[in-house]
């Protein structure tokens, strides 16, 4: 973390635009999947049932780059979701209270679903929407299973049209997850013997956690090709390097070791990769240090694995934890992910209810606007939310007073909501203003277009600004009064228990207990991985408290990093077919060791410094148990930070 340096404002975060390469293609698909059931129902000449087929076009909005066989799953859920959302809102609209509150639990559903399953993309912000769209359409309970119909179809079209890349490149997210862990394990190359070694040393292994994840959920019983067969190995190559290279303190030719280890990140760019791997030569190794000697090796059976001259023959292993261990990790009282689904949930219920009680014209504007600033993943983002959605409705309006001037019907509907959802995928990688400055006409007009009564232009906007300031301000008051500091409050208790489960886990390991092949039904790794899962969401969210004690985030962050480097090297060392035992007494010590730094974490005291036995043949875990104690002593100082802590 850097010093000396001031954070520009927030209101200047807020309006920064980001580096970010455009999506053209999602954008284009994104379009197509909102505009397409709108033109198709024009063809039946019917504009109304266009506008609710539209709703099912969001399921696009949660395309991303994972792998197909995830991303399958996830759109089939999102389907079903907003399906069931549209279902409800149409059957809930005569009454606003249960409205109000079935809002708020689809809501907290959505938000602790994604947040627990760790789903990257807008959370709940859909499901809401399209919820409290149905609310505010004409009052139909009888018409509910049409609706719902419609919304269904254009989802299962919107899923259609996301699956259509597998055809041109299945593996892609995969490959790219690989090439990512390989131009890591590069920049550490450059940076060892520098300032910046334990930063790209966390770097490579959050990559290589990734991978394996991306490759797990990307894993299908029914179907693994040999491309698939060659990232696993790959990947598994990959860990034995930066193995390598952490066991020495010297490492020999980097400047050749980093260029080779980027010309196979290149190579999985290529569609064929086997022909591109024939055009690569890597350097001649001249090696005196037998551990150089070693990664130099492995850099070249990646190669090998390009050329596909080498096939795994190990079982294919996967560390995804049971949707029961996920669900149960993430129901902790101690989770971020459930404190922030409760919050989101109540407070969407209250910025409903307090439309329907004030009886506001489409009063759906209100919650909505509170979800969308509550889906900040932290205090800090949900301001820049905030100022973002403002300024952006502001403008959108704007956008959307020259558009209706025109008073836009049929296929020039269906054009403009293709035009302005292509537009707002375009830029919401950019800044969630712009992005919300398009959003805004396209949702007006959707809601205008529909419309029933004779109330101009003019007022609908008027209420929609009016709406939308409501709901922020109750979203920030929300963000403000729950958790303001929930997350750095809750630093020490997570670690303390997270080295407590790496203790449980240090034991099966060292007492050759036995180790499941597959990992769900292994309930010490579980535990592990949910705690530092649970660890790493909360320190991201204590980074954007406001105020924010950045003492105490610098003392915790190298903490953190040893505790993921512990767990990294207890599951490679579980994986050990030859696994060796250490003796009772040292076992003993160990674990009293890692007690001791538990029990001073949870108290925010010093560890002791009792010594820690020699572990043979284990030297890498031995030196991080001793940078953890180090870490957890404050690198020697005499003071651990108790503010707010």
């Amino acid at each position: 973390m850097e010093e000396g340096k001031s954070s520009p404002s927030i209101f200047r975060q807020a309006l920064t635009v980001n580096k970010k390469p455009f999506p053209w293609l999602k954008a284009v698909l994104a379009g197509i999947a909102s505009g397409l059931p709108i033109l198709i129902m024009l063809l039946f000449n019917n504009l109304q049932y266009g506008l609710i087929a539209a709703l099912g076009g969001f399921t696009y909005l949660y395309v991303f780059p994972i792998p197909y066989v995830l991303l399958a799953k996830k759109l089939a859920w999102v389907v079903l979701g907003i399906s069931v959302s549209v279902f409800l809102g149409t059957i809930l609209a005569p009454f606003p209270i249960i409205s109000a509150i079935t809002m708020g639990l689809i809501g907290a559903t959505a938000f602790f679903t994604f947040g627990a399953f760790r789903f990257i993309g807008p959370s709940a912000i859909f499901f809401v929407l399209v919820f409290a769209m149905s609310t505010g359409m004409p009052i139909a309970p009888e018409e509910a299973f049409l609706r719902t119909g419609l919304v269904f179809l254009s989802g299962i079209l919107s899923w259609c049209i996301a699956m259509s890349g597998w055809f041109f490149n299945p593996h892609g997210p995969e490959k790219n997850a690989v090439k990512t862990t390989y131009i890591a394990l590069a920049q550490l190359v450059d940076a060892l013997s520098t300032k910046s070694v334990n930063e790209a040393q966390y770097h490579v292994m959050k990559s290589m956690k990734d991978t394996s994840q991306t490759l797990a959920s990307g894993y299908s019983k029914w179907h693994t090709s040999n491309l698939f067969y060659q990232l696993y190995e790959l990947n598994n190559i990959a860990n034995k390097i930066y193995l390598g290279m952490i066991e020495t303190n010297t490492i020999q030719q980097p400047k050749e070791l980093g260029e080779a280890l980027r010309k196979i990140a290149l190579v999985l760019e290529s569609k064929d990769i086997e022909s591109a791997a024939k055009h690569i030569t890597l350097f001649e190794p001249i090696f005196q240090n037998e551990q150089t000697s070693l990664i130099a090796k492995e850099i070249f059976n990646a190669k090998d694995c390009l050329n596909a001259k080498s096939k795994t023959s190990e079982e294919l292993h996967f560390t995804t934890p049971t949707i029961k261990r996920v669900f149960v990790g993430a129901l902790n009282k101690n989770s971020i992910i459930l404190i922030n689904a409760l919050r989101f949930g109540i407070f969407t219920f209250l910025a409903a209810f307090i439309a329907y009680e004030f009886h506001l014209n489409r009063s759906f504007w209100v919650p909505l606007s509170c979800a969308a600033v509550m889906s900040g993943a932290t205090v800090i983002a949900t301001f820049h939310r905030a100022i973002q959605r403002g300024l952006g409705t502001i403008l959108g309006i704007i956008v959307a007073s020259v558009l209706l001037a025109f008073h836009p019907s049929g296929y020039f509907i269906a054009l403009f909501v293709f035009l302005l959802t292509f537009i707002t995928e375009l830029f919401i990688v950019k800044n969630y203003g712009l992005a919300a400055l398009f959003f805004t006409p396209n949702a007006l007009i959707m809601a205008e277009a529909g419309a029933v009564g004779d109330y101009s232009f003019i007022y609908f906007a008027t209420t929609r600004l009016v709406d939308v300031i409501i709901g922020i301000a109750i979203g920030l008051i929300g963000v403000w009064l729950v958790g303001r500091n929930s997350a750095s409050s809750r630093l020490p208790h997570l670690i303390s228990k997270t080295i407590r489960s790496q203790a449980q886990v240090f034991f099966v390991v060292f007492s050759n207990k036995k180790i499941y092949k597959n990992y769900g039904k292994n309930i010490e790794f579980n535990k592990m991985n949910t705690n530092l899962t649970n660890l790493n969401m909360v320190f991201d969210a204590a980074t954007g408290e406001i105020p924010k004690d950045k003492k105490a985030l610098e003392y915790y962050w190298p903490i953190i990093h040893s505790l993921e480097e512990m767990a990294f090297l207890l599951e490679k060392s579980s994986r050990n077919k030859e696994r060796q035992t250490l003796g009772d007494e040292k076992l003993a010590k160990i674990l009293l060791v890692l007690e001791e730094m538990a029990h001073a974490a949870d108290r925010k005291e010093r560890a002791p410094l009792n010594a820690i036995p020699v572990l043979n043949g284990f030297l890498i875990i031995q030196d991080t148990l001793q940078q953890l104690r180090k870490n957890l002593m404050g690198c020697g100082e005499n003071i651990v930070p108790k503010q707010s802590l």
